[in-house]
């Protein structure tokens, strides 16, 4: 049989088809096949529908080596999991009796009853399958090989599921695979849009494919930041892990201050980190952001380092009172502008006499623009003991999308300014 590199996972269940469960198993089975150099190139959910399933497992079993169905065997008419993949793979579904009979004795030391004769299901197992046993749970997993083919069926709960796919790391699984770690690393990128860095980067990747060993590139964009996700599939996994640092280093080259992680820290962690390491503390005025940017920073623990304060100041007034902000600055600007944001960044770091203090201030909307300052117009600047920066930002979306673009823009400025004065 050939080395199985390529996988599909199917979560089975109804359930999993409403607002109220989501699927996570296919999370953790990804991360355990990628480990073992095999790509999940294939997700679905599917309802306790027997034609549906039929139609995906025959759709999965045409494009992966690996089908992986999650949920779906227990002992009621809605399990229909074990057979639908039966009816799939052209096997007559018979009653394995010793897994009958560990069944009867899990429900008597259980239970101190006799099993229902409804569990008796859960022991019919495909012609040729191999039946894994499960310690957590009543319902085994199989392990079905049709020609060139294997399908996999483990049970849907996490706790039953994730010790028997542990198990088949060092057995089934890491027998049936090439022996090729995949390995990938994430590295983030702020202050460019997506169709511009994947131009710069094109001839990166060219030159990537024909190293010895190749390394593959994915760019995903977000609010605020973008992804680069990296891979590579070696014999060691050192190799793997050193040709994706190369790449790493390569885009940190060509994209300079842009790359602010390359580990896959969030930006948060990364300010965090430069403060500590400068022994810098910060504290933030903020209005249109109503205290998000306090709340990203203190995400990260021991934000207390470096974190001395924040304050929220929506109105006027309190840009006034708490900030020490001229009135008569804002009326001849307008809160929403330049100088009040610089005052404000200014105002903060003195009160709490700190080294760095940020200001951010605009409209997150729907209301409150206008032609000249229409909503997503927000200011920020950041100022230090010798240094500032201040600039207007113009973010589209709704109002929680603007405020999530301003807070990262926020701490990424702070991020460009301190890099800039090492």
């Amino acid at each position: 049989m050939k080395p199985v590199l390529r996988a599909a996972i199917v979560a089975v269940g109804s359930e999993l088809l409403t607002p109220s469960r989501i699927d996570t198993n296919s999370l953790f089975i990804t991360e355990k096949l990628n480990a073992l150099g095999v790509d999940v190139i294939l997700k679905a959910v599917v309802g306790d529908d027997r034609d549906e399933l039929a139609q995906v497992v025959r759709l999965a079993m045409t494009r992966a080596d690996l089908v992986v169905c999650c949920g779906g065997l227990g002992p009621t008419d809605d399990d229909v999991t074990r057979d639908v993949v039966a009816g799939v793979v052209g096997r007559r579904l018979q009653e394995d009796l010793a897994m009958t009979e560990r069944l009867r004795v899990r429900f008597a030391a259980r239970f101190a009853g006799a099993m229902p004769e409804i569990n008796r299901r859960q022991a019919m197992v495909p012609e040729g399958a191999r039946v894994l046993e499960n310690l957590h749970g009543s319902a085994p997993g199989l392990w079905i090989e049709a020609e060139d083919k294997v399908v996999l069926l483990l049970p849907g709960p996490p706790r039953e599921l994730k010790p028997m796919v542990e198990h088949l790391m060092s057995g089934l699984l890491h027998e049936h695979t090439a022996g090729r770690a995949l390995v990938r690393r994430v590295l983030k990128v702020a202050g460019r849009i997506e169709s511009q860095t994947e131009e710069v980067l094109r001839p990166l990747y060219a030159r990537w494919r024909q190293w010895a060993i190749p390394v593959d590139a994915t760019i995903l964009a977000s609010l605020g930041q973008l992804e680069l996700h990296l891979s590579a599939r070696a014999a060691m996994r050192d190799q793997a892990a050193d040709a994706l640092r190369r790449a790493a280093q390569d885009v940190v080259d060509v994209l300079g201050l842009d790359v602010f992680s390359t580990d896959g820290q969030d930006l948060e962690e990364v300010l965090g980190d430069l403060l500590v390491a400068r022994g810098e503390r910060i504290a933030l005025a903020e209005s249109c952001t109503g205290g998000l940017i306090a709340s990203r920073l203190t995400d990260v623990a021991g934000s207390s380092r470096y974190l001395e304060r924040g304050v929220v100041v929506y109105s006027n007034e309190a840009k006034t009172d708490l900030l020490g902000v001229p009135a008569a600055l804002i009326a001849e600007h307008g809160a929403v502008s330049e100088p009040v944001g610089q005052a404000m960044a200014e105002g903060i770091r003195a009160r709490a006499k700190v080294s760095i203090g940020v200001g951010v201030t605009g409209i997150a909307g729907p209301g409150g623009g206008s032609e000249a300052k229409p909503v997503g117009t927000v200011v920020i600047a950041a100022v230090t003991n010798d240094s500032a920066r201040v600039r207007t930002f113009h973010f589209r979306g709704e109002r929680d999308q603007v405020k999530s673009q301003a807070a990262q823009a926020a701490i990424d400025m702070v991020r460009r300014l301190l890099l800039s004065t090492v």
